[in-house]
């Protein structure tokens, strides 16, 4: 039986761990976690915040995901939304999902991300 997600991995460039770090870190404010040591000879970064954890990997031949993403809940989204715009992330607001506030933006590399918050 499932019980949870336990991470979300998307995958990037090779030599992208600093416009990762910049992002995921300083933008949406996760926090880097180690890799494992065998892992971590791949490159690549992994994050958190609370229970969520995104796992980036380094991929040859790198496409990002434009239409699968990850769904990250947020607090207080119209400041979150804020902060991404001055950090000069795109901010693409959507209501097609009846009773949640949500937009779409991308990472440093193009990989879509939403966010949304319940009503």
């Amino acid at each position: 039986m499932l019980v949870a997600v336990d991470h979300v991995q998307l995958a990037a460039p090779p030599g992208s761990e600093d416009a990762l770090r910049a992002y995921y870190g300083g933008v949406l404010g996760m926090t880097e976690i180690p890799k494992p040591p065998a892992l971590a000879a791949r490159g690549g970064c992994w994050f958190e915040a609370g229970f969520v954890q995104l796992h980036l990997g380094v991929e040859t031949g790198f496409r990002p995901a434009k239409k699968a993403h990850p769904g990250l809940r947020v607090a207080g989204i119209e400041a979150y939304a804020a902060r991404l715009t001055a950090h000069g992330a795109p901010v693409t607001w959507d209501d097609g999902l009846p009773g949640h506030r949500r937009f779409y933006s991308e990472d440093p590399v193009g990989n879509r991300l939403e966010f949304l918050q319940p009503r």
